[in-house]
């Protein structure tokens, strides 16, 4: 996912969609360090983002989803991360367009059609969303949450026994092999390790 990406490098204003923003809550440890003064990182999403994460009725949830939806409204609550926008007329009709383009949710797209109306990165961790939008988007535009994670460590925002830990939060929430980002989370790391070295062996010679 996460292998070309440069970890000395991240836009910390991000539109997010469904996916990503469970990412990111699945470890606290991970979301207090992206929030902190020292990240600054910020994240919103659409309308069409929140009622697919709060409000869309599940046919059944189990604990683990149900801790992730009590978790993103806390957050909502205070005002400062996960704000969701709705969408203008224009906006929706770019959003008709890409609907007819890829077979992608309302969410995703949305997404993409806000972070491209606000000059926002978009940051998803779903493969078809990433591949639309590095097509629509400006270079950079769009980020993952290996991506964050990375460059959390680059920053030494994270510490090196925060690793283990986030992966581990992490895994607890995202159990299906399709949503658990933990390899990428790895490799991210040693990503991170090497850009610092030859950062610091460039500004020694």
């Amino acid at each position: 996912m996460d292998s070309g990406l440069d970890p000395s490098t991240f836009i910390p204003y991000n539109v997010v969609d469904s996916c990503s923003i469970w990412n990111i809550l699945s470890s606290m440890t991970l979301y207090r360090a992206a929030v902190s003064e020292s990240a600054g990182c910020s994240f919103c999403c659409t309308n069409f983002v929140q009622y697919e994460c709060l409000i869309k009725p599940r046919t059944k949830l189990n604990e683990q989803e149900k801790q992730l939806r009590e978790r993103l409204a806390i957050e909502k609550s205070k005002g400062k991360q996960f704000v969701d926008y709705h969408l203008s007329i224009e906006d929706l009709q770019d959003l008709e367009v890409l609907e007819k383009r890829k077979n992608l949710g309302k969410g995703e797209l949305s997404s993409i059609v806000f972070a491209r109306k606000t000059r926002q990165p978009f940051l998803t961790d779903d493969k078809g969303a990433r591949k639309l939008a590095e097509s629509i988007l400006n270079d950079n535009q769009v980020q993952t949450t290996p991506h964050l994670y990375g460059w959390l460590f680059y920053k030494n925002i994270l510490m090196d026994s925060d690793k283990d830990l986030i992966i581990n939060e992490h895994s607890t929430y995202r159990t299906t092999i399709r949503g658990n980002l933990s390899r990428f989370f790895e490799s991210m790391y040693k990503r991170a390790l090497e850009f610092q070295l030859m950062h610091r062996t460039i500004g020694c010679s």
